[in-house]
């Protein structure tokens, strides 16, 4: 597996649209889409969140529930409704969001034969992009249609990466995708970063894993790393993100350092 390398696709278009994708569950990516979507609320950017997984997780972890979602992303994807149709207020000021439903599970099948089927999404942002500072995606753990959708209304992909043994397993098919998207359908997508979550300090396992990824990826992978922490656990359950749960918690201090780091990059450079 190649590492990816910096590659210049011209000054940024704000807003800035960006997929936060793993193909591999469990990594800790619905968890870094919720909190990074609220520490760029809570440095006043105004921010949009759209849940495109069929489980509905980021909806239920900024308190969103099954019974107070109308319109969702599937009906964006099957042209029933317009993003800012389906938006909804959450708890967190500057933080809206496109809730998801079970129905997205089938969405794939209804879209197969469409030649519009991966440009949907794109196709129903392009209205309520201006009204964002930027637009997250928390894509469906799989390389299919959804995600897909997701690739191509991107300008760039954030990697959650779990520090586990087999933390690379998968991800050199999930960079050859983002790397056939852009040459196909979206040349402006690119790689925003890497992150490393569920960081153990007490684990020799986690160290390695990290020296090793950052080895390969290098400057693509965040300094910032993000720990395994039991108040972030513990927040979805209470329909919150951690930093409304618990500030002072040692994954909250993470994830706001992350974006810090993150709009510092940027600063610096367009996404890589």
């Amino acid at each position: 597996m190649d590492a990816p390398t910096a590659v210049d696709h011209g000054p940024q278009i704000w807003p800035q649209t960006i997929a936060v994708a793993n193909q591999k569950g469990g990594v800790g990516k619905t968890t870094t889409a919720i909190n990074l979507a609220t520490a760029l609320a809570a440095l006043a950017k105004r921010v949009l969140l759209i849940d495109l997984d069929p489980q509905g997780n980021a909806s239920t972890g900024l308190g969103v529930y099954a019974a107070d979602r109308g319109l969702t992303s599937y009906d964006v994807l099957m042209g029933a409704a317009t993003v800012g149709e389906a938006i909804v207020e959450t708890a967190v000021p500057g933080l809206e969001l496109v809730p998801s439903e079970i129905d997205l599970t089938g969405a794939e099948l209804e879209l197969v034969g469409g030649d519009d089927r991966a440009h949907r999404l794109r196709e129903g942002l392009a209205a309520a992009r201006p009204d964002f500072d930027y637009v997250l995606i928390d894509c469906p753990p799989s390389l299919g249609l959804l995600t897909l959708n997701a690739l191509v209304a991107a300008d760039a992909v954030l990697v959650p990466l779990q520090c586990e043994f087999f933390a690379l397993e998968g991800l050199s098919q999930l960079m050859r995708t983002v790397e056939r998207v852009r040459q196909g359908l979206n040349p402006r997508l690119a790689i925003k970063g890497v992150v490393l979550t569920m960081f153990d300090r007490r684990n020799n396992l986690s160290s390695q894993v990290a020296a090793d990824v950052r080895g390969h990826f290098g400057e693509v992978v965040f300094d910032t790393v993000i720990p395994r922490n039991v108040r972030v656990s513990e927040a979805p359950s209470h329909g919150k993100p951690v930093l409304i749960y618990d500030i002072r918690s040692a994954g909250a201090r993470a994830y706001m350092n992350l974006v810090r780091e993150m709009l510092r990059r940027e600063q610096r450079q367009p996404a890589a």
